[in-house]
């Protein structure tokens, strides 16, 4: 293909075949206001309020760093020069399409049922805090330090759901009405965590856990407040970084030969995770490949974004004309179980990749379906003898435990998570706040408060995925050492607390003593 013809981009947004579950309900409609009655009868529960999101402060603007010259492959020690160059500024950066304001509106507006914490300075060993929100009262609470008020704290979630994993109905209640005078939404990381494990319990409790959950889904903000929201999560965690990282390095050095690669994305998403690995493949020395990407969506995600899949197409066509590399889109609306071999529409002399980034815990194994849709779509994606397959997953163990433990295992897990933000992000800042509703709360509502088919967050650890791969016939890919080195310091601009393991072939990242993401690859 001649330099005039680099550009091969064709957008397929089609339509799925298959319905969606659940009828497309516009915001504002007699669910969500069912969703408010539905926690607690009350409109006030921190599902309810969704704050504006301000303009991204300069706290929270990309920061650039040097990344990397090369992916060290035999022979083509150059032709990844740059690939991973200012890869914060080019994977999540708002599009001209969605862009957002550069100064903040003059005038605040919180909503006034919320009352920010204390700013005055105060002493370390004694602080007094006024929490205020109808849910969970005006308490003032002094303690001889923050620490022991956070252990306290923590120890009475944990019997908020002994209490209920035990029937203690009385108890639990009481002991619920306790938490809600400690958590609150604005405060240290065990407070606005514990807000939204207390409604959790109370979901449970109620057996409204899978209303809430479809429910915040279809709740979620449109177009560029999404893209908000989404940007600030990527730029004060390292979690998704890391993700992209990992699979970007695996598929270009398992690809590093190829004329023809087709890439299939469980979760497209805003399609920028793509920027850096078409750049890296358009300077290699033999000329670039032809890339096809194939991306999936389901359709309620779809819906929540609007025009997705048109942006994706925009910003592949934007990175298809800069890099002079060919890159041709099909779009698929369409929930994992039901993606066939005829959707994807390989063809001959393609190397297949498949991406999971954070996807595969949704598909539901035999202890939840006979079927088995998780192994399922496994062999089926064994079936096109991938060149690799990358999995980015959540280090939890979640999926087949019963509710206590799985409580106790939440509460670590999102501690740390919830700690990890609060190295980056102010307390008080709106935007930290819109970013913990509407990317984690919903998932820690959907662990703690259902079961069965309704429950769709299952986590796994790293050891478990291993197994089923191996089942289904993978064997693990080498992931690069180079990009593991670049994530080393990509980490170290973030936090000492983070860390970076290695261990049985996978890449395992954590905060503190915490693994929290794993990263493999197979094929």
């Amino acid at each position: 293909m001649g330099s005039d013809h680099f550009h091969a981009y064709r957008l397929t947004s089609q339509p799925s075949p298959y319905s969606s579950p659940n009828p497309k309900t516009p915001i504002g409609s007699p669910l969500i206001e069912s969703l408010k009655l539905e926690a607690r009868n009350s409109p006030n529960c921190p599902f309810s309020t969704t704050f504006d999101s301000e303009t991204l402060s300069a706290g929270a603007s990309p920061s650039s760093f040097e990344a990397c010259s090369s992916f060290n492959l035999p022979d083509n020690i150059h032709y990844m020069k740059n690939a991973l160059q200012d890869i914060e500024m080019t994977l999540m950066a708002p599009d001209e399409e969605v862009s957002m304001p550069m100064n903040p509106p003059a005038q605040s507006r919180w909503p006034q049922q919320w009352a920010h914490e204390p700013t005055g300075s105060t002493s370390n060993m004694v602080q007094t805090q006024l929490v205020h929100s109808p849910t969970y009262g005006l308490s003032g609470t002094t303690t001889s330090s923050s620490y022991s008020n956070n252990i306290d704290l923590k120890q009475l979630l944990i019997a908020c759901a002994s209490a209920l994993a035990g029937d203690n109905i009385n108890e639990f209640e009481n002991l619920v009405e306790r938490a809600r005078t400690l958590v609150s939404i604005t405060g240290d990381p065990i407070q606005r965590l514990g807000a939204y494990m207390v409604e959790g319990l109370v979901a449970r409790r109620e057996l409204s856990g899978n209303h809430i959950y479809r429910a915040l889904r279809r709740r979620e903000p449109e177009g560029k407040d999404l893209l908000s929201y989404m940007y600030i999560l990527y730029d004060v965690c390292p979690y998704l970084k890391f993700g992209y990282m990992a699979a970007n390095g695996a598929i270009a050095e398992a690809c590093r030969n190829e004329d023809r690669i087709h890439i299939v994305d469980f979760q497209i998403g805003q399609g920028s995770k793509w920027m850096t690995l078409l750049q890296a493949l358009a300077a290699r020395p033999g000329g670039p490949p032809h890339v096809r990407i194939t991306g999936i969506d389901d359709p309620v995600s779809i819906y929540a974004r609007g025009d997705n899949f048109e942006l994706v197409g925009k910003r592949l066509e934007a990175v298809s004309k800069m890099f002079k590399i060919p890159v041709e889109f099909k779009a698929l609306s369409v929930y994992a179980p039901f993606v066939t071999k005829e959707l994807l529409d390989v063809r001959p002399g393609e190397a297949v990749v498949f991406n999971f980034p954070f996807q595969l815990h949704h598909m539901p194994d035999e202890s939840v379906d006979v079927n088995n849709p998780r192994d399922g779509l496994l062999r089926l994606v064994k079936s096109f003898s991938p060149k690799v397959v990358t999995l980015v997953e959540q280090e939890s163990n979640t999926n087949t435990a019963a509710f206590f433990p799985r409580f106790l295992e939440t509460l670590d897990f999102y501690s740390a998570v919830f700690e990890s933000m609060d190295a980056i992000l102010g307390r008080d800042r709106k935007d930290r706040i819109n970013v913990e509703q509407h990317s984690l709360a919903r998932d820690i509502v959907n662990v703690i408060a259902c079961e069965g088919k309704e429950r769709v967050e299952r986590h796994e650890l790293f050891r478990k995925w291993r197994s089923w791969l191996t089942m289904a016939g993978f064997t693990q890919y080498p992931l690069s050492g180079y990009v593991n080195s670049v994530i080393r310091d990509l980490l170290a601009r973030y936090s000492d607390s983070y860390n970076l393991v290695e261990k049985d072939g996978a890449m395992l990242l954590g905060w503190k003593d915490r693994d929290l993401i794993s990263a493999s690859a197979w094929h």
